[in-house]
């Protein structure tokens, strides 16, 4: 009867124990299951911005004077004096154009000229006869009336003369092409025997293309955001990857004071001297600008932005919840952009935030990233 008690006490015990098991398993599950549903999260400290930020941006080359030149007068190219490379000073004699029509002319202009100063000559002559003769009644008021007309008609046929001829002398001037400032030929497009052609009635060629380069032109474009910073009179450095380490020093000139609408950029005139000249026109340029950091700006990763329709957000987690903060951007370097409202680098932001991450969810914060740097 003791031993069948036993068992019995025994076998109670048993499921007992096996009943208080699985009711402490099934709270552990419990348990486990609400960890679970607790999402971990990466979080990140901002980093504080420099006070002082580099802009730098593409620029294009230009000389600061470029002249295509031309010829004024028909002709054949007779000679020509310089050839691409060459230095030349204002009023140098670049070419000379042989003009033959021009020459013939001139000579039968000129002829005509004396022709009309023999006429204007005589009807001077005839005029002042006349009017002496008219005093003494030896001829009509109607004679000497058309004795001066006809003095007067000379003397305007002898003026149209003299302007024909000063027109062919200008046209025969140009015969001779000057360099019309100090500078680089850059292209020479003519040769000898050449047919020149003015442009007048057919298609025109330049002759040469001179370039003054002492002083070279930088034009570059500046994003709206940045506009404000940029200052005419401000010194900014230049770089080229054709000389790595040099950078040259050029002053901001002038703007263009209005936004282009397609770009939404500044056109920036920058200047630099070149008088060593190995800056060349057309060299593709760096330009740097010294731009100042927004107040209490930090820079964040581009992925720890989250796009809502209420705006731009930033995950923050706050006594163990997740908070969706408002954020505005200021600069974008690519990876990682600029924050000028909304963190500070004493919060904790999520790094990769979901999509369905929204305000006042639980989460765990993972060891391993806490505190650790922007990347």
């Amino acid at each position: 009867m003791l031993v069948v008690g036993i068992a019995v006490l025994a076998l109670l015990i048993g499921i007992y124990r096996g009943i208080d098991g699985r009711r402490e398993a099934e709270a552990n599950l419990a348990l486990t299951t609400r960890a679970d549903a607790v999402p971990t999260v990466e979080v990140f400290h901002p980093q504080p911005k420099p006070p002082d930020q580099e802009l730098t941006l593409p620029g294009n080359t230009v000389a600061y004077i470029n002249a295509p030149i031309y010829a004024r007068t028909n002709g054949y190219l007779k000679t020509w004096y310089f050839d691409i490379g060459a230095h030349v000073k204002q009023g140098t004699l670049l070419a000379e154009i042989e003009t033959p029509e021009v020459d013939e002319q001139l000579r039968q202009a000129r002829a005509d000229l004396e022709t009309a100063q023999a006429n204007t000559r005589l009807a001077a002559i005839t005029a002042k006869r006349t009017a002496s003769l008219l005093r003494t009644q030896s001829v009509s008021m109607q004679e000497r009336d058309n004795a001066a007309g006809s003095y007067a008609a000379d003397k305007a046929a002898e003026a149209s003369r003299a302007a024909d001829v000063a027109r062919l002398e200008k046209l025969q001037s140009y015969e001779k092409v000057y360099a019309p400032f100090n500078g680089i030929i850059t292209a020479r497009n003519t040769d000898i025997g050449h047919l020149i052609n003015s442009g007048a009635g057919a298609p025109s060629a330049e002759l040469f293309d001179i370039a003054s380069i002492d002083t070279l032109r930088i034009y570059v474009s500046v994003p709206e955001m940045d506009v404000p910073a940029v200052h005419v009179g401000e010194t900014v450095g230049v770089t080229l990857d054709e000389y790595p380490g040099q950078t040259f020093h050029g002053r901001v000139v002038r703007t263009d004071h209005a936004i282009d609408p397609a770009s939404r950029t500044l056109l920036v005139e920058v200047d630099v001297d070149n008088s060593d000249e190995k800056l060349l026109p057309g060299a593709y340029t760096f330009v740097h600008f010294k731009l100042p950091a927004a107040a209490h700006s930090v820079i964040v990763p581009a992925n720890a932005l989250l796009f809502r329709s209420e705006g731009l957000r930033a995950g923050v987690v706050r006594h163990g919840k997740a908070e969706l903060v408002p954020i505005r951007i200021g600069r974008d370097y690519g990876d990682k952009v600029e924050v000028v409202s909304g963190l500070t680098t004493t919060d904790e932001v999520i790094a990769n935030p979901s999509d369905s991450l929204v305000s006042g969810v639980a989460v765990r914060v993972s060891k391993e990233r806490q505190g650790g740097p922007a990347s």
